[in-house]
């Protein structure tokens, strides 16, 4: 199978394929490497492949769904068994696992075919991925342009035609930052829709969700049947859907209300005007399709998600910080992590308990105040991001620190808001600058509710095609 061949299908396309016998599971994988070898390293996107594993895995491959295709893996908080989880973390550079995540092995029930990990910035940690122990991920489109983060490694492989999906998670925007950035789909999924088994309950007290970036909505519905449900023993789980995921690509969504806002909470950002011209190409496209779109304004009682996404997540990675240093058995030295990321633990360590549990508090407030707004619209429009794609190098965590973390906030800027609430969210690459560059917009959706989304993005999958790839 040739390189171009291998690229011009989908995952759903290349299982096809397989299991009518038209190409076997090792060309693909033979074409996947290639295709891993010929971007890699210009790009960045890929810190480690296992290609024996792979190989191995083609003797006793499964009749699944998804059987055959190649797949990254996020290197943050997933394990594959017998591969290091890095985190992107000097500290946890050679922590190999020892047995497969849940979502891992759920995967590899369905076929998949595990070929690597994907690079991401310090425990997900950034809105660009440029991580001191493997440097940044570029754009496929735009290689001195951030590919986003966290899962930047993961959108950029995706785009540059390495994998047809891959492995992400989104803790304010991880999955449809690098989405829009790379010209990409990229759903979130709901709170609690994808297990964090089998050591952990929930990331970042319910605020990340884990699921992948992909270059066509289907394939997205079908992963997200294969890994959308619960694990016995999870606190909680969001609640099931009437059918797969998968038939909901192609049915028609009806007559949607959609509510559109071009202005994010924080209201100290400025938007990018092409982006806020996306979301609105996006609202007319929409209209043209017989939907009903209505500017919305966020309620009074939803304040910056930052206020709580921060001390949450400050306190959650000092913890692994510190649970890592007593398993090396020595306190934290110079070097071990990125600049911002010290900044971050040295802030979750101090933090006092009553700010931690009033960060809760405000989380579950903004998202009963969401909610009785997501009652009177099927959807919410806006951009993915208030700016366009950064130029690598402004949010290195290590050459401004400080610049790095306050520069996040106009990446985020839309996309945080439901990792607060909870709710399901997708970012589809419908725009474009005047340079070229993908532009996402957002469209999220009543929690638990991933169905009338896919529904939706299929149609406009079909009204706007989106390129996809960036084959160089």
């Amino acid at each position: 199978m040739r390189i171009d061949e291998y690229q011009s299908y989908d995952a759903t396309g290349l299982a096809g394929l397989i299991a009518r016998g038209e190409v076997t599971a090792d060309q693909v994988l033979d074409a996947a490497f290639e295709a891993i070898k010929h971007r890699e390293p210009a790009l960045g996107a890929v810190v480690a492949t296992c290609e024996e594993q792979a190989r191995a895995a083609v003797e006793g491959l499964l009749p699944g769904v998804l059987a055959g295709v190649p797949y990254l893996i996020k290197d943050l908080e997933c394990d594959v068994a017998g591969m290091a989880t890095s985190n992107g973390s000097r500290l946890f550079a050679d922590k190999v696992a020892t047995r497969d995540s849940t979502l891992v092995t759920r995967l590899r029930a369905a076929g998949v075919l595990i070929v690597g990990k994907t690079n991401t910035p310090e425990f997900g940690l950034g809105t660009s991925t440029e991580p001191g122990l493997w440097g940044p991920a570029r754009n496929p489109w735009h290689p001195d342009r951030s590919a986003g983060g966290s899962s930047g490694g993961s959108a950029a492989a995706v785009a540059a035609g390495m994998v047809p999906v891959a492995h992400a998670t989104d803790g304010g925007g991880s999955i449809r930052i690098p989405a829009a950035c790379c010209g990409v789909f990229g759903l979130k999924p709901s709170r609690g829709r994808v297990t964090s088994g089998p050591d952990h309950g929930e990331s970042w007290a319910g605020l990340a969700a884990a699921h992948a970036v992909t270059r066509t909505v289907r394939d997205s519905a079908t992963l997200l049947d294969v890994t959308g449900t619960p694990e016995p023993g999870d606190p909680y789980y969001a609640p099931a859907p009437a059918g797969p995921y998968a038939a909901e690509v192609g049915a028609d969504p009806g007559r949607l209300r959609i509510g559109l806002n071009l202005s994010p909470v924080d209201a100290d950002l400025v938007v990018d005007a092409e982006c806020v011209r996306a979301a609105e190409e996006a609202a007319a496209l929409c209209v043209a399709l017989g939907h009903d779109v209505d500017p919305v304004e966020w309620p009074d009682a939803v304040t910056r998600p930052g206020e709580v996404i921060a001390p949450i997540s400050a306190a959650h990675i000092a913890r692994i910080v510190d649970l890592r240093l007593a398993e090396l058995g020595r306190d934290l030295a110079p070097g071990d992590l990125d600049a911002a990321t010290a900044m971050i633990v040295d802030k979750g360590r101090r933090l006092p308990l009553a700010r931690y549990l009033a960060a809760i508090d405000t989380m579950h407030a903004i998202g009963r105040a969401v909610a009785r707004l997501t009652a009177r619209y099927d959807v919410l429009l806006t951009p993915t991001m208030a700016v366009v794609p950064p130029v690598l190098g402004e949010l290195d965590p290590n050459r401004d620190p400080v610049g790095a973390l306050r520069g996040m906030r106009g990446m985020a800027a839309f996309t945080s808001l439901f990792n607060v609430t909870g709710q399901p969210a997708m970012s589809v690459p419908l725009g474009r600058t005047a340079d070229g560059l993908p532009l996402g917009v957002q469209f999220a959706g009543r929690y638990g509710d991933e169905a009338t989304l896919l529904r939706l993005a299929g149609q406009l999958e079909v009204a706007a095609p989106w390129a996809g790839t960036a084959v160089g």
